[in-house]
């Protein structure tokens, strides 16, 4: 039976549709918009697990009532280079913008800012956060924590999330360089592929209850779910053999910056039950940094450099077989521009859980 074509979608209408939906449910325009553009954003960068596939995540923690659509996010602490928010259980999207935008102001005015976000949800793709820097021609640099699903090496707990980094650099003529990672070896959605076709996945992506790697994909989410022992490996695979520990020590130190630093949750504390097993408040946390190049160096120096670096690696000697050395950020920005003129492909369930959302909440979605 041959596979169901996708649904193709322009952005702004997409767009619209979403922020109609978070109106529809009580979020104020602006958030609403903010919160909209980040999914649609991560759709045009061929990011599809983190776009409007997620909606419904966001859709059904309002209707829980485990994401408040008018939070009253305050200011916990501030000094000239830096700030920390308290985001009051609120959607990750708009405070995460605003903690952003508070950190490249601190930046234009010292030449460095760094904000911080306690107690908020969900944030969406770490790189559109870092990539907001880039329209003030700064550096820009975003990370959060999230659910407990990876195994630190030589544990048989997962402990920490696939809290991502994320890092904006500028350039001259090139694209700016995009880091934007997971700390994890592969995200959950890798797993739920081949659970979906019943096949072994590779080893060295997840551990079993015992600690010891695993193909049984089913397995391993089934031992998620239950909130068992096992789960993903950190960027690297299992052991130190091939590094493991490095992953495991970037996804720590996400959750120092994300979590313990904002004084939000950390490790498995993220994501609590309550005694009924109901979920309450996420209580996650982000990490934001904005740098002025010009308080480093000129500025047309650096993209000079920048450029320079760049061309060097891109014009390198080619592997066999290969034709193409990519610069992170490279593929996403052709996606997208890609996108912007063909429209964004929606996997057919993708497309039949917006038009049940749409049904339920009385908005019309673009196809």
């Amino acid at each position: 039976m041959p596979a169901e074509a996708p649904v193709t979608v322009f952005a702004g209408p997409l767009r619209d549709f979403c922020r109609e939906v978070f109106v529809h449910l009580g979020v104020p325009e602006e958030d609403a918009a903010i919160t909209a553009d980040v999914l649609v954003a991560a759709d045009l960068r061929g990011i599809d697990s983190h776009g409007v596939a997620r909606l419904k995540r966001y859709v059904d923690g309002i209707r829980d009532g485990v994401m408040r659509t008018r939070p009253n996010t305050r200011v916990v602490v501030e000094t000239p280079a830096t700030i920390t928010l308290d985001a009051d259980g609120g959607l990750g999207q708009p405070v995460s913008a605003r903690a952003m935008r508070k950190a490249m102001e601190k930046a234009r005015t010292v030449g460095a800012g760094f904000a911080s976000v306690r107690n908020s949800n969900h944030y969406g793709i770490a790189g559109y956060y870092a990539m907001m820097a880039l329209e003030e021609d700064m550096i820009g640099v975003s990370t959060t924590n999230s659910d407990a699903l990876v195994v630190p090496t030589f544990s048989r707990n997962a402990l920490l999330g696939t809290n991502p980094i994320a890092v904006a650099v500028p350039a001259g003529r090139s694209p700016a360089f995009v880091l934007d990672m997971a700390t994890s070896t592969v995200p959950r959605g890798k797993l739920e592929v081949y659970d979906r076709l019943g096949k072994p996945m590779p080893h060295g992506w997840a551990t079993d209850e015992t600690g010891a790697s695993t193909t049984d994909a089913t397995r391993v989410l089934k031992n998620l779910t239950m909130r068992a022992n096992g789960g993903l490996l950190p960027l690297g695979g299992e052991g130190e053999l091939l590094s493991g520990h490095k992953g495991y020590g970037l996804a720590l130190l996400v959750d120092i910056l994300s979590g313990v630093l904002s004084g939000s949750a950390y490790a498995n504390l993220t994501y609590p039950k309550g005694p009924d097993g109901a979920p309450l408040p996420a209580n996650i946390g982000h990490f934001f940094g904005a740098f002025r190049i010009d308080a480093f160096r000129p500025p047309d120096e650096f993209r000079r450099d920048m450029d320079d670096l760049l061309d060097r690696l891109r014009n390198a000697d080619k592997a066999a077989g290969a034709t193409r050395i990519y610069i992170h950020g490279e593929k996403e920005f052709e996606t997208a521009a890609r996108r912007e003129v063909e429209g964004i492909p929606l996997h057919p369930r993708v497309a039949a859980s917006l038009r049940e959302i749409g049904g339920s909440c009385g908005v019309q979605p673009p196809f």
